[in-house]
């Protein structure tokens, strides 16, 4: 059977021209609360990070906001996105004092499709802490950086 013309390509096509994949992602704490934006919730951060990546997954630039997170994910063929963030999220609600839950189910991801894109959502994510009007230049918010160097 012919498919049919209009149908989209199949999701594995276009997952392996871009293999390994390159994901922008955002969580958000439990009813916007501002529990993130603190040294103790960075460095947990920073830990589950530079562990993953001998488990294949690789978080590249990031940005701490004081109610959601941004940050750019590669993960080897065998992981998968909602395991990992379920993972990140879990890590850091051992750094949160606040009384559960601490998260919004869920998260928002979106597949970067070329370079451009990369480093137009980069712009976005660290220009977050200007927008909403805690520091006035982007590279004074203390809890941003960058894990490993994903290359598009």
């Amino acid at each position: 059977m012919k498919p049919h013309p209009d149908k989209p390509h199949r999701l594995s096509e276009i997952f392996s021209y871009y293999n390994p994949p390159v994901y922008f992602v955002t969580f958000c704490t439990a009813d916007r609360k501002p529990i993130l934006s603190n040294d103790s919730v960075h460095q947990k951060f920073c830990n589950f990070s530079e562990n993953a990546i001998q488990h294949g997954v690789a978080i590249g630039q990031y940005v701490i906001m004081p109610d959601h997170i941004h940050c750019f994910i590669r993960m080897a063929p065998d992981q998968t996105l909602g395991t990992t963030i379920r993972l990140i999220k879990r890590s850091l609600s051992a750094a949160i004092t606040d009384p559960l839950p601490h998260w919004q189910p869920g998260f928002f991801d979106h597949l970067l499709r070329h370079s451009e894109s990369y480093s137009e959502k980069w712009n976005y994510v660290k220009n977050n802490p200007v927008c909403d009007g805690l520091v006035r230049n982007p590279d004074d918010w203390p809890y941003q950086g960058q894990i490993t160097e994903i290359r598009y």
